[in-house]
């Protein structure tokens, strides 16, 4: 199990987390869209950022978190957003009574498995000159994430935590998401960025690095080791790992983090 998400701790540094959002709605050519589905909407500050580029669409947040969708809704003081509770797996497009203009899938599949699998029927939903936007976080072996297993390997309960430490082996490479993409009748533009999040001194005690990804990471190790005692151990040894492979510096401490984007466009003829 994954650790029940919090809004508050996700959100911390959350002008580092829009970022590649930005640069994935950047690229994606939409005009004026009638039916706008943000999948993984998350606490929803992207998804209202959706309704205020196209202010005429019906937008719909979709999540799983009771949590999340929680905070969303409190801060969708318009109701401009329809939030919807549902693991994007079981999710059917169909239940929405008509062909969807624009997919969102912004940091999300990372946690989908069988998200090769999903891509197809999302892109089967979209209306013919619709768009499918997708992003993800291609860090699976950088220190962020080696330390993790390093450290979960070393832990009384290895056995239990590294099974739930390879869900990021689900994403792919950009070379995959394009040959899938257009495979199904889409114009596709796909790239990579490697990111350089610069976390000034002081930020979070010094401890930029752990408190992000106690925010996403970390979360299958707290759905482990729900004695308070056993995370803390944990989460000490494991930022200690992370302060030597991401030093504070004399401006700050360094975090790469490369991201993989995929932008379909469903051709109106796909012959």
């Amino acid at each position: 199990m994954v650790e029940t998400w919090n809004p508050e701790q996700y959100d911390k540094l959350s002008d580092y987390r829009r970022r590649p959002f930005s640069e994935l709605m950047s690229r994606l050519g939409a005009g004026r869209p009638q039916l706008v589905v943000d999948l993984g909407c998350g606490s929803g500050g992207c998804t209202l950022e959706l309704a205020l580029r196209w202010p005429d669409a019906r937008v719909i947040g979709v999540d799983n978190s009771a949590e999340m969708l929680d905070t969303a809704r409190r801060n969708d003081s318009g109701e401009r957003v329809e939030w919807v509770r549902a693991d994007v797996e079981s999710w059917d497009p169909a239940q929405l009574g008509g062909q969807v203009d624009v997919i969102i899938a912004n940091s999300l599949l990372q946690w989908v498995p069988s998200q090769m699998g999903l891509i197809p029927a999302w892109i089967t939903a979209l209306a013919p000159g619709g768009w499918f936007a997708m992003q993800v976080p291609g860090n699976y072996n950088a220190p962020s994430h080696t330390l993790l297993r390093e450290v979960a390997a070393k832990s009384p309960r290895a056995a239990d935590l590294l099974p739930r430490l390879g869900r990021s082996e689900a994403v792919s490479e950009p070379a995959v998401y394009f040959s899938m993409l257009a495979g199904l009748g889409c114009d596709v533009d796909t790239w990579e960025t490697t990111y350089q999040h610069v976390f000034a001194p002081g930020v979070l005690h010094n401890e930029p690095v752990l408190e992000w990804t106690k925010g996403t990471a970390l979360l299958p190790v707290f759905g482990v080791l729900t004695d308070q005692g056993e995370r803390a151990e944990f989460v000490a040894a494991y930022g200690r790992a992370l302060s030597q492979a991401y030093p504070l510096g004399r401006f700050g401490t360094v975090f790469a983090l490369r991201r993989i984007f995929a932008v379909a466009h469903k051709k109106d003829d796909p012959r």
